[in-house]
């Protein structure tokens, strides 16, 4: 009798939550605001992180951006400037587990407790599996997984004490479906939507529920990362673009952010089609992009 019990309110459940859904798509979310607040970017000297920044800085908050490359993220720090942030930049490889824990010591004894962060840093190298290199393959999975774990790991003591912030995790919708020629960062993506749902539960088992969790998964995005991109179903992004959905699923908690949202319909319709019908819908998107195909660079 108890487990029926159970199963009923787990009906009751299914059903608030798809109503609940179906009011909050047509009355607009209420946004938190990020004023004041310090906001860790990673990957901030370019694309998506540079144009993420801005968007905190428009909104006051107190920025601490990094990247490898200097001069990128010393001119994103300049133009957030501009808008009127305080912002403090360091350069910092997110591969390397030293060099993140000792960056995040030197933000907290310098800045203070981060209480967003936007685990962005990414890396691609477009290339069929075995002209992949070794060390290309490791980087992908330092960067874009194993970074997110030390980087984490070192933030979320002090988000715990005050069950207060907000982690954000760059993915792809390669973290859902797969793509010819990008093993390695499909592999490192379809981690890094696995990091945040258990680190997203793990939190909810904690009973820390004041410290948000969001998954940014668009399509390709015009970074320069990957080399001409094209697709006849899917736009190419702008940075701008992604930015602004990112920003604005930051605001209003949104756990899954889809760039374009149809996308995330798109995904759940995939998962019962026969594999004929998939190989179909491939064949129909063409995707292309260059990559490195039996050693010699190709559209694909």
């Amino acid at each position: 009798m108890h487990i029926v019990l159970e199963l009923l309110l787990l009906v009751g459940i299914i059903v608030y939550s798809y109503l609940e859904s179906l009011v909050k798509f047509f009355i607009p979310q209420r946004r938190k605001s990020v004023a004041g607040q310090i906001a860790l970017v990673t990957g901030a000297g370019h694309g998506i992180g540079r144009l993420t920044a801005y968007e905190f800085a428009k909104r006051k908050s107190r920025l601490v951006l990094w990247d490898i490359n200097k001069r990128g993220v010393e001119e994103t720090a300049a133009e957030c400037r501009k808008l009127g942030a305080t912002v403090h930049v360091f350069v910092v490889d997110c591969s390397n587990r030293v060099e993140i824990y000792n960056s995040v010591d030197q933000v907290k004894k310098e800045v203070g407790d981060v209480e967003i962060v936007v685990n962005n840093a990414g890396a691609v190298y477009p290339a069929d599996l075995l002209s992949a290199k070794d060390e290309q393959i490791t980087k992908t999975f330092e960067v874009n997984i194993l970074g997110h774990f030390w980087i984490i790991k070192a933030l979320l003591p002090s988000m715990l004490r005050r069950n207060s912030g907000h982690i954000v995790t760059v993915a792809s919708v390669c973290g859902h479906g797969v793509i010819p020629y990008l093993i390695p960062y499909c592999s490192s993506k379809f981690a890094a939507v696995g990091f945040h749902r258990a680190l997203t539960a793990e939190l909810e088992a904690l009973g820390k529920t004041g410290i948000k969790t969001s998954c940014l998964c668009p399509v390709f995005v015009n970074t320069g990362f990957t080399k001409n991109p094209s697709t006849r179903l899917w736009p190419v992004l702008e940075t701008s673009e992604v930015a602004s959905s990112l920003i604005d699923g930051i605001l209003t908690n949104k756990k899954m952010i889809f760039v374009p949202s149809y996308i995330g319909i798109s995904l759940v319709l995939e998962k019962f089609l026969p594999e004929r019908a998939l190989r179909a819908i491939s064949r129909i998107q063409n995707i292309q992009f260059e990559a490195i195909v039996g050693h010699k660079t190709k559209m694909k």
